[in-house]
């Protein structure tokens, strides 16, 4: 446990009803009392997990009125004795009291030094704290609740299930090395290839790339057409807000312009490409070359055709083009309809950029993208990666106990088991720590 008390503000910066410094540390109570005093002439000793009343002093000056706690080790976030100060949200007025509270023998936290002091002192594993920074940073529902699911210990009872069965494997295998009298090489591995499978196979379902990058960025789609079909009010309207420049010169959009709305509690990233033709200058070329590289990019893809006007070569270019991934919107049906369209087993939804009722078959279709299991147990990235290489050994043991002696497999499985534990925390180093808990914020 770190003998140093920490301070810093726990709230965002900027002018707010409320801000909060918080304090972490075996002095914490005593900076606490000599920074803010309790109304009353004598509140006595401070009672652990109780609010005050009183005002920030700076010696004889008050500095702002507020109310304060002290939550005393270990039933406080980081098992230290812990106090917050809640103030106004002024700058000045939390900047001054970080500055009182470091006069007084505090130090300034490092990024995400309250959780790492949580994790340290056995409050959470490393996924838990990992989900912290993830419930802070959610943008959406989906976001939200994985979040919430890790914190609760999602990940972790899933990981620790995972090493328990590992660890019973290499039981097994210690037990056939250290007892070959009684447990042949050939008796050892037939009980240990079916463990290892089915390891491998439960491992691998959690492996859901796809999934993790939605959570984390969101799904992206692509507007694409040529010049003129209206993409960009087909942006504004699914928006519900001025995003793109509409005119009646094509070409207008030379660049991507994107944004975001919400689906089914998981962001949509919806980006409105340059017209795709043979492009007139450097810059409109440009332009075309990015929207040809955000429909590759994609996850979905929306070829926007203008109803009102006869299929052109432009549009029977961009259909044959069109990735799997792609859908027909046919616009503009607030005009006469021109439009014939050849035959095709893509997805064909009609719509008006004018009429936000007509959107509702293209947010139907994307919803079908946008649909995650409840059940994802992992999610973060860096997660995701020790998986991968715990498979990766497992796979490499399984091998060797399949054509070799058993016991050379002890170097994989044990290799397996530690990534596993850098998931947790099991088996960790200070620079995986230094790298994780530097994106947190100063106050978390």
């Amino acid at each position: 446990m770190n003998m140093e008390t920490i301070a810093a503000v726990a709230t965002p910066p900027g002018e707010g009803g409320i801000g909060i410094v918080r304090l972490s540390g075996p002095r914490a109570e005593e900076i606490l009392s000599r920074v803010f005093r309790r109304a009353g002439k004598d509140p006595g000793a401070w009672e652990s997990h109780r609010m005050y009343y009183g005002v920030l002093r700076d010696g004889e000056e008050t500095l702002d009125e507020g109310m304060a706690v002290l939550m005393r080790a270990p039933r406080s976030y980081t098992r230290e004795d812990v106090a917050e100060i809640q103030l106004h949200g002024g700058t000045y007025v939390l900047q001054r009291a970080v500055e009182l509270c470091l006069e007084r023998g505090a130090r300034t936290a490092a990024p995400g030094e309250f959780t790492r002091r949580a994790f340290l002192n056995g409050r959470i594993d490393l996924s838990r704290a990992e989900a912290v920074m993830s419930l802070i940073a959610a943008r959406s529902g989906q976001e939200h609740r994985a979040a919430v699911r890790e914190m609760q210990g999602g990940v972790t009872s899933f990981v620790r299930q995972a090493a328990d069965r590992l660890y019973e494997i290499q039981a097994g295998l210690a037990a056939c090395v250290d007892y070959p009298e009684e447990i042949s090489e050939e008796e050892g591995a037939a009980e240990m290839i079916p463990r290892l499978q089915a390891l491998i196979a439960m491992l691998r379902e959690s492996i859901q790339e796809r999934s993790s990058r939605l959570l984390h960025q969101g799904l992206r789609v692509a507007l694409a057409g040529r010049p003129n079909v209206g993409k960009s009010s087909l942006l504004n309207s699914l928006l519900g807000e001025e995003k793109a420049i509409v005119t009646a010169i094509p070409g207008t959009t030379r660049d991507l312009v994107t944004g975001e709305m919400t689906l089914e509690g998981l962001r949509v990233i919806l980006t409105d490409t340059a017209g795709v033709r043979e492009a007139g200058d450097e810059v409109e070329r440009i332009g075309v070359e990015k929207s040809r590289k955000a429909m590759r990019e994609s996850d979905v893809v929306l070829l926007i055709l203008d109803g009102s006007r006869e299929m052109q070569p432009e549009d029977l270019a961009l259909l044959d083009s069109l990735p799997e991934n792609g859908a027909i919107v046919v616009n503009k049906q607030d005009l006469p309809e021109k439009l014939v369209l050849p035959p095709t087993e893509r997805k064909v939804l009609f719509c008006s950029a004018l009429a936000p009722e007509s959107l509702r078959g293209i947010k139907d279709y994307l919803r079908q993208f946008v649909t995650l299991s409840d059940r994802i147990a992992v999610t973060q990235p860096r997660h995701l990666d020790a998986l991968k290489r715990a498979v990766s050994f497992l796979e490499s043991a399984l091998e060797t106990v399949m054509t070799g002696p058993p016991d050379l497999a002890a170097t994989d499985l044990q290799s397996a088991q530690a990534a596993l534990g850098e998931i947790t925390g099991d088996q960790v180093d200070e620079k995986l720590l230094d790298r994780i808990f530097s994106d947190f914020c100063v106050g978390k």
